[in-house]
């Protein structure tokens, strides 16, 4: 018996709030051959190893590994009258842990096929869908009566027959559109349209099967947890959420329904920077401030094109993901696909990264984050995005994130769809990189508090489309941010750039040069009241024949419009794509434009900020008489493309923090490297020197 885990969760066990005390997960997905191969006891071991106090164990689905009585719900062939899972279940009870059965609903074998066709998606071509991976079984439809009527009856066999709190649905919102016939009636009947045959956002019949769906689904989460809480009233149905930030789902249902929030963001691929894991924590923030929310780390590379899921990852990489998560409040969970151990060595780096968590987990208990600058999440906007479209639809947002990470500036999200006006009223400056659609409530709410003297910093094509993404005739920020659409946007082009105009904060650090690189899609705009124009845009030239490329014209037309506000707030315009373009191109000019922006809209010195040869990717936390800074070090050669072989460490890193209300010093402790920071105090501003960062360091200032 672990004593420590006991003694963390046995004030919540099997109640209502058992998922407070829920902070460390370690998921086993089982393969079907595992019953025979793999050591329960030593995954035992591993629960206490990892100091994990709660658990996700592979129940049913597509494959149950306990003697299931449900028709058609297919066990493992090498079961031979054991019940792993059930096994698993009383040796982590044993530990003092939570336990959640996880349930995979996406694919059906033939048997279930041939009794019940109508499981079975449906591609465009009217062909049922064998799997993509394992042609051998059948992919099911997500919207009919498979999970309406066959997985509540599995669901509530879990939780009737195990000791368990909750149940986790992985993969089971869908692959896609379906038009089997059972889809094709039900969006019929409540759309009075035909399936939509493509997923471009300019398709009004998309996007509204992606309300369709949205409402479905919504409601399919509701008749599970349903499901489970008339068996077992403190337990819940969790859903797997993605990294959506919610946005398909309706909001105030899911409050009701699901106590805490699971993000499957299992690690970086492609060109990820590390910062993408604490992203998420921003994200779910954004729409629920306080509800826990938690990142499922893989122990292997995660490649989409390349797929190797039974195999391990680089331990600096794994440790990386966990604790930027960790660092921006997400709670870790790591999972592993298969219960045999062939190479062990990833056990470690999840001990190092679950460690660091519970050394910095009263200090996240003890604050709640607290910036002056935020990002809009354009849920509005992505939503009508298809999945595999979204990434390319959220490049704007992501730029502003590396440029303001590279700053050294802490930040937060707030969603469009949840934003109050007392949300927007804890910070100083909003920042919309490319929220295209807005509906007019969401833009009056925004002018109404710059009104109030917030700070808005707008680019690209923000509230050009309503809701709906109808396009507007003006923007519909336009008010707030004194200017007037004079060209629809348009894009994409190719060799443009924007010209220094004049002496302005926004145009400084550009020495040595007249003009900078451009966007790729620009919309023409003019002041409609005072305003200055740090940049104008260099009218379009050929970037072909090579004797072509020369400018026809001088520079016209605001590329940059900056303005004070009557409010006593600062607006900037930037009409085209900053963001994206600095995402895909990374060119310094850009991060320095944004930072530049940013800096001026703000008014002031940044409430806290870190300064030093290194790019440290910071959070900001305050409670009763302290603050706490979160510190990532990303200063890597794999910081873009991983995976990591090692931390870097960085060295003298300078936080300057202000001073709050009627304090005049401070002390500094470093949480994770243990002793004290010195600290000086010039005017209102504490200056602290962190001699050294490996991978992470917190360090709690007290005020005095």
């Amino acid at each position: 018996m672990r004593d420590d885990v006991r003694d963390e969760t046995s004030s919540t066990l099997r109640t209502a709030d058992w998922y407070r005390t829920a902070t460390r997960w370690t998921q086993l997905t089982l393969a079907e051959d595992d019953p025979v191969k793999f050591d329960p006891q030593q995954w035992i071991d591993i629960f206490r190893e990892t100091r994990s106090n709660a658990t996700c164990l592979s129940a049913g689905g597509y494959i149950a590994y306990y003697p299931s009585k449900v028709p058609l719900h297919y066990v493992s062939k090498f079961m031979d009258g054991n019940d792993p899972f059930g096994e698993l279940v009383d040796g982590a009870r044993d530990l003092g842990m939570h336990v959640m059965a996880r349930v995979d609903p996406h694919a059906i074998h033939q048997d279930a096929a041939d009794a019940h066709p109508e499981w079975v998606a449906v591609d465009a071509e009217g062909n049922p869908r064998r799997h993509w991976a394992f042609p051998d079984v059948w992919v099911t439809c997500a919207y009919g009566d498979y999970n309406s009527k066959f997985m509540p009856e599995v669901v509530k066999e879990l939780v009737r027959d195990y000791d368990i709190d909750a149940v986790f649905a992985n993969r089971w919102q869908g692959h896609g559109i379906c038009y089997c016939d059972s889809c094709k009636s039900k969006f019929h009947t409540a759309t009075g349209l035909d399936l939509p045959r493509t997923t471009s956002v300019e398709d009004k019949t998309w996007r509204a099967w992606s309300a369709w769906r949205r409402d479905v689904l919504t409601r399919m989460v509701i008749d599970w947890d349903v499901a489970v809480k008339e068996i077992r009233p403190h337990a819940s149905f969790i859903p797997n959420m993605g990294g959506a930030s919610l946005m398909e789902f309706d909001l105030d249902l899911i409050k009701k329904h699901c106590p805490f929030l699971v993000v499957d963001h299992q690690g970086r691929h492609g060109a990820e920077p590390v910062w993408m894991a604490g992203r998420n924590g921003k994200r779910m923030r954004a729409t629920f401030r306080d509800r826990p929310a938690i990142l499922i780390t893989s122990v292997g590379p995660e490649e989409p094109v390349h797929r190797w899921k039974d195999s391990v990852n680089t331990p600096a990489e794994t440790e990386a993901w966990i604790v930027n998560g960790a660092m921006h409040g997400m709670l870790p969970w790591f999972t592993k696909f298969n219960g045999v151990v062939p190479d062990t060595r990833w056990i470690a780096p999840v001990a190092d990264g679950f460690k660091l968590h519970e050394t910095i987990e009263s200090t996240l208990a003890d604050t709640t984050p607290a910036t002056e600058i935020a990002i809009l999440d354009a849920a509005t906007t992505l939503r009508h995005w298809d999945f595999s479209g979204r990434r390319e639809a959220e490049a704007d947002e992501l730029g502003f994130y590396h440029a303001l990470v590279e700053a050294g500036l802490p930040f937060e999200f707030v969603s469009d769809q949840a934003m109050t006006p007392e949300m927007l009223d804890r910070f100083k400056l909003l920042i919309l990189p490319n929220a295209v659609c807005l509906t007019d409530a969401q833009c009056s709410m925004i002018e109404e508090w710059v009104g109030r003297g917030g700070s808005l910093l707008v680019a690209g094509a923000s509230s050009t489309e309503d809701g709906d993404a109808n396009p507007r005739d003006q923007l519909g920020l336009g008010k707030a941010l004194g200017v007037k659409m004079t060209g629809k946007p348009r894009g994409p082009v190719k060799n443009t750039y924007v010209a220094l105009n004049g002496d302005h904060p926004i145009s400084k650090g550009f020495e040595g040069t007249t003009r900078i690189i451009g966007g790729t899609r620009l919309m023409a705009v003019e002041p409609t009241g005072d305003a200055e124009q740090p940049f104008l845009y260099v009218p379009d030239f050929p970037d072909l024949p090579m004797e072509e490329v020369y400018p026809r014209e001088d520079p016209k037309g605001a590329a940059v419009v900056a303005r004070e506000t009557a409010a006593g707030g600062r607006t900037v315009h930037i009409p085209w794509n900053v963001g994206g373009t600095f995402w895909h191109v990374l060119a310094g000019d850009h991060q320095r434009l944004i930072e530049n922006a940013v800096r001026w809209a703000l008014k002031s010195e940044p409430a806290v900020e870190v300064t030093g040869p290194a790019v440290i990717d910071v959070a900001a936390r305050e409670g009763e008489g302290v603050t706490a800074v979160m510190l990532t070090n990303l200063t890597n050669p794999m910081m873009m493309k991983g995976p990591i072989r090692q931390s870097y460490p960085v060295e003298n890193q300078v936080i300057r923090a202000r001073l709050p209300a009627g304090k005049s010093g401070a002390t500094a402790r470093l949480l994770v490297s243990g002793g004290e920071a010195p600290v000086t105090v010039e005017g209102e501003t504490a200056h602290i020197t962190v001699p050294s960062i490996d991978l992470a360091e917190v360090v709690r200032i007290d005020w005095s």
